[in-house]
């Protein structure tokens, strides 16, 4: 009888569970209780048709590609929802995120920071390893909050964003200069180095609404965040080292074709050891096995 039980709190653990913070019941910012209704009206923010249009175009791009892992996705659209949040969760082989209005509705973001979270999310049941830690050989399916962060520029973006006018896009930005820098060097074609830069300043407008929530000085893409982390954190890393993260991931010769791997933290990614020296993820949040 006590074998059985054991057995089926495993299961039960194992089928289900949430991610977006190291204890699996927060989401992608950390615990808020800010709200704002679906009637707001905002200087900034998106709105129902611009918040639906993000997902659909996600959703034809991803939900192919989970099925071919075995997942089922699903997104909800909770416009009406003022929760300023997102989150994703499991149950057995449906992969569930949960895309609130008030996130969307937020000033600071913009539609391309508003595709960076949900990105975020599909990250975490796609975004590959370091894992979220949990009970021994369970509640190991979620990439953790670096990893995800790190997957949304790395791949998730880029295939967003491949076939549109990008240099018109970001010919609207107020770009820092060392951003547009670097893009151009790390990526010689100008289509990538487009795409590069968009998607770092896709971080930058996520970055300003951690900042306006914490109270906090905006992060900087010229101020990286210098602390080194003895072991993987997988919990939300400070919003500088976010930002850094995007940005990294931006600049990573990778290819969005060349998959990441669930247990292989080297796999489709850049790296020291394979002596990358841009696009790697941030020793903030980042311990290297090799």
């Amino acid at each position: 009888m006590m074998k059985f039980l054991v057995l089926t709190i495993l299961f039960s653990f194992s089928s289900w569970s949430l991610a977006c913070t190291e204890d699996g019941t927060g989401g992608f910012l950390p615990e808020n209780d800010m709200y704002i209704p679906a009637n707001t009206k905002s200087a900034g923010g998106l709105s129902e048709a611009q918040f639906n249009d993000v997902i659909e175009r996600l959703e034809t791009i991803y939900t192919p590609l989970a099925s071919e892992l075995g997942g089922k996705l699903q997104i909800a659209r909770k416009w009406e929802d003022g929760t300023v949040n997102a989150n994703a969760s499991r149950f057995g082989s449906t992969w569930n995120v949960n895309m609130y209005g008030g996130l969307a509705r937020h000033a600071t973001i913009t539609e391309d920071g508003f595709a960076l979270v949900l990105c975020h999310e599909i990250g975490h049941h796609m975004g590959g390893a370091p894992k979220i830690n949990g009970f021994p050989w369970i509640m190991r399916w979620a990439s953790n909050e670096g990893q995800s962060d790190y997957f949304a520029t790395l791949k998730c973006l880029r295939q967003l964003f491949l076939n549109e006018d990008n240099s018109a896009v970001i010919s609207q930005m107020n770009v820092p200069s060392v951003l547009s820098s670097a893009c151009i060097n790390a990526h010689p074609d100008k289509r990538d180095a487009d795409i590069c830069i968009r998607a770092a300043m896709a971080g930058a407008s996520v970055s300003n609404l951690f900042a306006a929530m914490r109270s906090q000085p905006e992060a900087r893409f010229e101020t990286p965040d210098t602390n080194v982390v003895r072991k993987t954190d997988n919990a939300h890393p400070a919003h500088q080292c976010r930002l850094d993260t995007y940005f990294q991931g931006a600049l990573c010769e990778k290819s969005f074709n060349e998959d990441v791997s669930q247990k292989d933290e080297l796999q489709g990614t850049c790296n020291r050891s394979t002596g990358h020296k841009t696009g790697v993820r941030p020793l903030c949040w980042f311990k290297p096995n090799n």
